[in-house]
């Protein structure tokens, strides 16, 4: 996949089998401290020999923590795309999952909205993530519309 200019490759190999279990370890720590009816978790960085200054997560950035430290302990690379950020048709169809042409076929229906920037086509990676969740749901609709009427015939 190509990055964006702006986007934060987390690294340019896949984690190591430590970083994996560093990764998995302060992950359960973290969920394990909002599970306990505390939605802001507190944790302690030290620097240089100093005392350790406690730094609290807020809901939201603890679940951006989690999620992301869930894919590295699986030994998944990330990278982050600023929802602002405006893609290639390229990096969209691999955010996607499809090829080019389909993605190409989506932007002329209309279906993800796009600019143009003399003739290339460029997607905000917000309209790109819209777009990836309602088909999503419609996916997981169907399949379980599918699993209903797979119930009805038994």
């Amino acid at each position: 996949m190509t990055v964006p200019a702006t986007a934060q490759p987390f690294t340019e190999r896949l984690p190591t089998d430590l970083e994996r279990a560093t990764a998995d370890h302060l992950r359960t720590l973290i969920a394990q401290s909002m599970t306990g009816g505390d939605a802001s978790p507190t944790l302690y960085a030290r620097r240089n020999g100093e005392e350790p200054q406690p730094v609290t997560l807020t809901p939201l950035i603890s679940e951006v923590m989690l999620e992301l430290l869930r894919h590295i302990a699986r030994g998944e690379a990330v990278t982050l795309v600023p929802m602002g950020e405006m893609l290639t048709t390229q990096q969209a169809a691999d955010i996607l999952n499809v090829s080019r042409p389909h993605l190409i076929k989506l932007l002329d229906e209309s279906t993800i909205p796009h600019t143009m920037t003399g003739r290339h086509r460029r997607i905000r990676a917000a309209d790109l993530f819209d777009y990836k969740r309602a088909r999503d749901e419609r996916r997981e609709k169907a399949l379980s519309d599918l699993a209903v009427m797979d119930a009805d015939m038994l």
